[in-house]
């Protein structure tokens, strides 16, 4: 196994809050997903037009992506423009930025094996800025971090690109940049050249040390998400089951500070029992057995053998088999592309206002007004 498998930058958040879940993670197996395949394309594509747009000569990857579509286009797009703006920025500070795309950045002065790629990394006088394109949908994600102090993944890669091209121009400041088009999420996060080294040198070398030999303290919560062995993790089970200490009786026995304290928890909650439901699934269906459980056949709907088939008999009898129905609007959207979506239909379509959630203090929406009759149910 490669020791370089413990320490990766893209999963720092986990370890950096959890420290022995890496060396856990990395002795289990790599499963891909086709999420993770269409990332991969859109970063294939993003690279190929984004160095277009530089005059960089490669090749088109197109016809060999997998889940390429006109939404993929145009996020792919899109990131190519976002980058070349700033790329014009970087160069009102130098005439001669330096702009690499996929870029390699070893960070392993502070991680070991601690490396990385960048997809963006413009380099100028006064301005290093790290841009990464996130094209999926699941999760905002935020330039600033969980705690506010930067994006540990982007900040491993500016760390990285300072160690290498630091000599070669005066930076004081970084940029990290978040583009998410599929969330119309685009976030950037400014801090000082000082700040990142004292963050590397304070919290990400010695949390890191620890991590890679498999030590600290086991820690759960959201960042549990990408990990491999969030189902089976005792601290996660224990950190969920807090929420059993509480007597569910009657709900009105429950004052506001007790639900405030539960509700955090519901998420993590119900994420945690799917994760031991669908990995006691696979387990019983390898040959596992779970005392008081057995494995059944669940419910199924009816289906056709030929659908082909099932058209001809039912247009020979004098009957339509066919429905027509309006495409809805994010699958019209894939099919003309944002432009013309827009072009087209921008004033054929309405937002209604949303039903009310709660959310954390910390959320970026504005509060509504409890007491309005707008959201009250007829």
């Amino acid at each position: 196994m490669a020791k370089h498998a413990y320490l990766a930058a893209s999963a720092s958040e986990r370890w950096l809050r959890c420290p022995p879940s890496a060396k856990l993670c990395a002795q289990e197996e790599d499963r891909g997903s086709p999420y993770a395949q269409q990332g991969t394309d859109a970063h294939e594509l993003a690279a190929y037009l984004t160095e277009k747009a530089l005059g960089i000569s490669s090749r088109d990857p197109t016809e060999d992506l997998t889940y390429y579509d006109a939404e993929m286009q145009e996020a792919a797009e899109g990131y190519a423009a976002f980058v070349m703006e700033q790329v014009a920025e970087a160069k009102t500070l130098c005439a001669d930025p330096l702009v690499c795309i996929e870029q390699t950045l070893d960070f392993s002065k502070w991680v070991e094996h601690g490396f990385g790629t960048g997809d963006c990394v413009i380099v100028a006088d006064d301005l290093l800025h790290i841009v990464d394109l996130k094209y999926g949908v699941g999760i905002l994600v935020s330039a600033s971090g969980e705690d506010g102090t930067g994006n540990s993944q982007l900040k491993c890669y500016a760390l990285g690109a300072l160690d290498t091209f630091g000599d070669l121009y005066d930076i004081n400041r970084v940029k990290l940049s978040i583009y998410q088009p599929r969330r119309d999420n685009v976030d950037t996060f400014e801090m000082s050249r000082e700040d990142l080294l004292k963050w590397a040198d304070e919290v990400l070398a010695p949390i890191a040390k620890l991590a890679y030999e498999g030590q600290g303290e086991f820690s759960a919560g959201d960042h549990c998400q990408f990990c491999k062995v969030k189902a089976t993790c005792r601290k996660r089970a224990e950190y969920s089951m807090e929420l059993a200490r509480y007597e569910f009786t009657e709900a009105p026995l429950l004052d506001e500070s007790e639900i405030a304290e539960i509700l955090p928890q519901i998420d993590n909650l119900v994420s945690w029992a799917e994760d031991i439901k669908s990995y006691a699934l696979q387990q019983a269906l390898s040959g596992v057995r779970y005392p008081g459980f057995k494995l059944v056949e669940g419910r199924s709907n009816r289906k056709y053998t030929d659908e082909v088939a099932v058209a001809q008999v039912v247009q020979s009898a004098g009957y339509d088999p066919y429905e027509k129905k309006l495409l809805g609007i994010t699958a019209m959207q894939r099919q003309l592309g944002k432009k013309r979506f827009d072009e087209l239909l921008s004033g054929l379509i309405v937002k209604p206002q949303g039903k009310p959630v709660l959310a954390p203090s910390t959320d970026k929406r504005p509060e509504l007004n409890a007491a309005a009759n707008d959201f009250m149910e007829e």
